[in-house]
């Protein structure tokens, strides 16, 4: 399945064109002294305007693959502290760990839900895509966007068993998924309601679908509120996703 769609990608022009190089999805940076959690930095490609778009693996290589991915609308810019503070604190145990806190730049940049060409990221990835307008525009085709490209071609290269989205500001984990038993376990970690995050005849062409049906691993979608507090992103949420995780904070070298 995933060598398949390798080739679909390539044949798509999905892994050329706005995603950089070396590798199928990726340019690859040695993780910065100063964040002591960080042991891989790539640039997995850029927006619209130019923007880069930035993985940063923690943890263990080898262990459990995860992605958290945040700010896919740039109207929900607060889960993001999460994945930041995960990244700029001490070491990762137990996981083997990739954050993109900033799926979005240039609508995070306008304080808008949509990318800088107005397509809602999340309506435009190539399963089960329609045609939608307004607040939801869907693109011209799906995977129109380089934004959309890169995370698939990302996902693609690190096969994760695990994905989370997290947004604003529904107000809970989505348990509609491959592995209700794990959404439950994170609905209870993170003290969010369990819930069907069913969005109707809107949903269409979201990342989450694509990647449930495309791969092996599962993606879920967490929803905070619209205003969660600095001491809850920065501070309880980290700690209570790492225990979810099954994962924990090392000691400094």
């Amino acid at each position: 399945m995933r060598r398949l769609l390798v080739g679909l990608l390539a044949a798509a022009g999905v892994l050329t064109g706005s995603v950089a190089a070396p590798g199928p999805a990726t340019a690859v940076e040695a993780g910065p002294g100063d964040r002591p959690a960080v042991v891989e930095v790539r640039t997995i490609g850029t927006s619209v305007q130019g923007r880069p778009i930035r993985a940063w693996r923690l943890g263990e290589p080898g262990r459990r693959r995860i992605v958290l991915i945040s700010t896919m609308h740039g109207n929900e810019p607060h889960t993001r502290r999460i994945l930041e503070t995960l990244r700029d604190g001490r070491r990762i145990t137990g996981v083997d760990l990739w954050v993109i806190p900033t799926y979005n730049p240039d609508g995070l940049a306008r304080g808008t839900r949509r990318n800088a060409r107005g397509v809602d990221l999340n309506r435009n990835f190539p399963y089960r895509w329609a045609d939608l307008d307004g607040s939801y525009e869907s693109g011209r085709r799906p995977g129109s966007e380089p934004e959309t490209r890169a995370v698939m071609a990302f996902l693609t290269d690190v096969d994760p068993m695990r994905v989370i989205s997290f947004h604003q500001p529904l107000n809970g984990v989505d348990t509609d998924t491959k592995d209700p038993r794990f959404a439950r376990r994170l609905a209870r970690a993170l003290r969010l309601p369990r819930t069907r995050l069913d969005c109707g005849s809107l949903c269409h062409g979201t990342m989450t679908m694509w990647f449930n049906h495309e791969f092996r691993g599962a993606a879920l979608t967490v929803e905070y509120p619209g205003r969660p507090s600095r001491h809850r992103m920065v501070v309880a949420a980290p700690r209570q996703l790492l225990g979810a995780l099954h994962a924990h904070r090392g000691r400094e070298k």
